[in-house]
């Protein structure tokens, strides 16, 4: 008796999770592209905080001298790296995000290609964090044209920045994912990121503040941040390992939100 040969179709390998190649792809996408709005987006992400560090620091600082042992320029200086980054990252990833899948439909085509939605997202956090890591130093720049005292701890800043940049980038593009109007993005703005923002230790010590608001002060990656910044460049202690550790396990978790809300998103 012949046995009968049965051709069975060759199943396709599936592309791994956080293939290289796939990342690698959607940053060089981003690149390519930036060069031809690099010049508006590195004035808005430099120039606003940089008027912040202007304005509070000899404003203000006409007015308080020292805080926490600190001129008060040198104080803003360090806590307006923050500010930088936020500026640069949360935004980018709301804004970005929701013009890219809502509008001009890139992410169709990116994931026509082998890239998955968590690879997609990963590369875009990646790249808005990479440049939140360099948009993040032009604070201290300015800071040191008046005063700040150039340290080797200043090279920890992009990385600091990196890291809450990742994170604040994840969070932009989970909320990019859930929102069905970019008009919505002003509630966001309105009630988590001003406060936020504004409770970060980056113009006044936190200490200030009632027992509550200290509470939740410590819950804000932006806090995290600034001290972060301000012990790299006036001296590492050990509680810093709590601001680093808070700030990776905030990337970690926005990054998987942000992955499982845009795969509802995009693949449906």
């Amino acid at each position: 008796m012949s046995a009968t040969t049965v051709a069975v179709p060759r199943r396709e390998p599936r592309v791994r999770r956080l293939d290289v190649a796939a990342l690698r792809g959607v940053l060089v996408r981003e690149v390519v592209n930036f060069k031809s709005f690099w010049r508006s987006s590195t004035f808005s992400s430099t120039v606003e905080p940089t008027i912040y560090l202007l304005a509070f620091g000899f404003g203000f600082g006409s007015l308080v001298s020292t805080v926490n042992g600190l001129d008060y320029v040198q104080y803003v200086g360090t806590g307006t790296v923050a500010t930088a980054v936020l500026f640069s990252s949360v935004f980018p990833g709301m804004f970005g995000t929701f013009v890219k899948y809502q509008f001009q439909h890139t992410y169709d085509a990116i994931l026509a290609a082998p890239v998955d939605t968590e690879e997609l997202v990963t590369g875009e956090a990646l790249w808005i964090a990479t440049r939140a890591g360099v948009y993040g130093t032009f604070p201290l720049l300015v800071a040191m044209v008046f005063g700040l005292d150039p340290s080797w701890g200043m090279l920890l800043v992009p990385f600091i920045a990196f890291i809450s940049g990742y994170g604040w980038a994840c969070f932009g593009i989970f909320i990019a994912a859930v929102m069905k109007s970019i008009d919505n993005f002003s509630y966001i703005t309105s009630t988590v990121i001003t406060p936020l923002f504004l409770v970060a230790g980056t113009f006044f010590p936190i200490s200030g503040l009632p027992e509550w608001a200290q509470v939740l002060a410590n819950l804000n990656p932006l806090y995290h941040c600034v001290q972060l910044v301000r012990d790299a460049v006036f001296g590492l202690k050990l509680v810093d390992l709590w601001h680093i550790a808070f700030l990776l396990g905030f990337g970690l978790v926005v990054w998987r939100v942000a992955i499982n809300r845009m795969e509802r998103k995009l693949v449906s």
